[in-house]
């Protein structure tokens, strides 16, 4: 298997014809103090898991720009344009008030598919909010390579319930920007 790999803050895995499991958060949303309250459960990374994704989610610091539908709408565009484009087919994607999920194949390395989306999607929304030449974007994404059918199954059912988990919103094909919506 081919694989390549770039490295920023995080290592980036992008092996050849596998789906990429891809987060990435607005600029300022991770809470302080996150990281280390997490140590508190080293040695348990199921609980770590759970509290992160609990605090991550309910979007109480930080910027939630996604939560105007316009931005959101923005975001969702972009991600569908790149899947226009050619550059990656979609299998699942969510628009979180602070944060986007996407499950996709690339046939375009990952810098290129990331700053792609993040970039026009920064681009439109910051003139939306009268932010233009600000930070919209955290720069890192989080990527995980799917490694076989049982986590490509839990991954789509993760992002698709994740409005829901979240209590935004009864159903997932309640969530407006989100690949299960009717």
């Amino acid at each position: 298997m081919t694989c390549a790999y770039y490295h920023r803050n995080l290592p980036h895995w992008q092996p050849e014809k596998r789906t990429i499991f891809v987060t990435w958060r607005l600029h300022g949303s991770l809470p302080k103090g996150l990281a280390e309250h997490l140590r508190k459960y080293a040695g348990e990374p199921g609980k770590q898991f759970a509290v992160s994704e609990a605090v991550l989610d309910a979007a109480a610091s930080g910027p939630d720009w996604l939560k105007d539908s316009e931005i959101a709408e923005i975001v969702e565009r972009a991600i569908l344009r790149g899947s226009d484009l050619g550059q990656y087919g979609i299998r699942a994607y969510v628009v979180m008030p602070n944060h986007v999920h996407v499950l996709l194949d690339p046939f375009v390395p990952m810098p290129k598919l990331t700053s792609g989306i993040k970039g026009v999607s920064a681009r439109h929304a910051n003139l939306r909010l009268g932010r233009t030449g600000s930070h919209f974007w955290q720069d890192e994404s989080f990527d995980h390579w799917i490694r076989n059918e049982g986590q490509l199954v839990r991954a789509k059912a993760y992002i698709e319930n994740n409005p829901v988990k979240a209590g935004l919103c009864a159903k997932p094909e309640d969530w407006r920007w989100s690949s299960a919506k009717k």
